[in-house]
C-alpha cells in the first residue's frame, strides 16, 4: 500500500528530472520543495549501500543540492534508515499520510469556487501569491505542475472577487490526490478551509474516485484538526534525512 501511494504522489507532483538508480528514484527541480528533490527508495535494490549512498552525495553535490532521503517504513533495504543516521543524516518535517474513503459528501455552502482543468495563468497567480513563492522558483513550479499528466483540476475560492483559497486534485486509479492547500493568512479560521476540501473532495466523488489522500505536517495542527473532521485517518507517516 506504502509503494501505491508513494507512486500517486510522485506522479501527482512531478520532478522536472528523475534518475532511477537500482531501485531508488532521484529528483530533481532545482531545489523546489523536498519531495521534488530527494531519493525515494521505494523499489527493491541489491547493490553495495555505501556506494549507492555515495553516489547519490556525488550528484547531489554537482548540482548544488542538498542530499536529502525521504523514507518510510517500506524502503529498500529495510536497514537504510540505521544506516543514514550513523552517517550523520537528520531527521526533518515529519509528515502523516492520511486517506479517507468517498461516499456521500455533505455540499459545501461557499460556491464562488472556480474549477480549471488545466493550469491557467490566474490560477498559478494566486497559489505564488498566497504562498509567497520565491519568484526564483515561479519557472520551475509552472513547469512542474504543467507536466502533470493524471486527471487533475485546479481550485480556486473567490471572497469579494478575490481568490483567497486555492488547492489542487488528482485522480488517478480511483485515488483522488489533494495538493497545494493554501488559503490567505488574513482569512484563516473562518472555515474557507473546510469549503475548498469539500469542493475537492465532491469532485473526486463526480469523477469516480473512491479514495482520497493528502499529506500534512505533523506540526500543522490546524490542518490535522480539518482534516480530521472531514474523516481522514493516518495511513502511514514518511520524513526525510538530510546531510546538513
Amino acid at each position: 500500500m506504502i509503494q501505491k501511494m508513494e507512486e500517486y504522489s510522485l506522479n501527482a507532483w512531478p520532478a522536472l528530472q528523475t534518475i532511477v538508480h537500482d531501485g531508488w528514484l532521484l529528483r530533481f527541480s532545482d531545489g523546489y520543495t523536498n519531495r521534488a528533490n530527494s531519493i525515494h527508495p521505494i523499489y527493491d535494490s541489491h547493490g553495495d549501500i555505501e556506494r549507492k549512498i555515495a553516489y547519490c552525495e556525488d550528484i547531489y553535490s554537482h548540482k548544488r543540492l542538498k542530499t536529502i532521503y525521504k523514507m518510510t517504513s517500506s524502503v529498500y533495504p529495510a536497514n537504510l534508515d540505521e544506516v543514514l543516521v550513523k552517517k550523520g543524516y537528520e531527521a526533518m518535517d515529519d509528515t502523516s499520510v492520511q486517506i479517507l474513503n468517498l461516499t456521500e459528501m455533505k455540499q459545501p455552502l461557499i460556491h464562488t469556487v472556480k474549477r480549471d482543468e488545466k493550469l491557467t495563468n490566474s490560477w498559478f497567480n494566486h497559489f505564488c501569491r498566497l504562498t509567497k513563492v520565491d519568484p526564483n522558483h515561479r519557472f520551475t513550479i509552472k513547469q512542474m505542475l504543467s507536466s502533470i499528466i493524471f486527471e487533475k483540476c485546479f481550485f480556486s475560492l473567490y471572497l469579494e472577487d478575490r481568490a483567497v483559497a486555492c488547492g489542487l486534485g488528482t485522480i488517478k486509479g480511483g485515488y483522488l490526490g489533494i495538493f497545494d492547500m493554501i488559503t490567505d493568512s488574513h482569512h484563516r479560521n473562518r472555515g474557507l478551509g473546510e469549503q475548498l476540501m469539500l469542493h475537492l473532495l465532491n469532485w473526486g466523488i463526480e469523477n469516480e474516485a473512491k479514495q482520497a489522500y493528502l499529506q500534512v505536517m505533523l506540526t500543522n495542527g490546524p490542518a490535522r484538526r480539518l482534516y480530521s473532521k472531514l474523516g481522514f485517518q493516518e495511513a502511514y507517516k514518511y520524513w526525510y534525512r538530510v546531510k546538513q
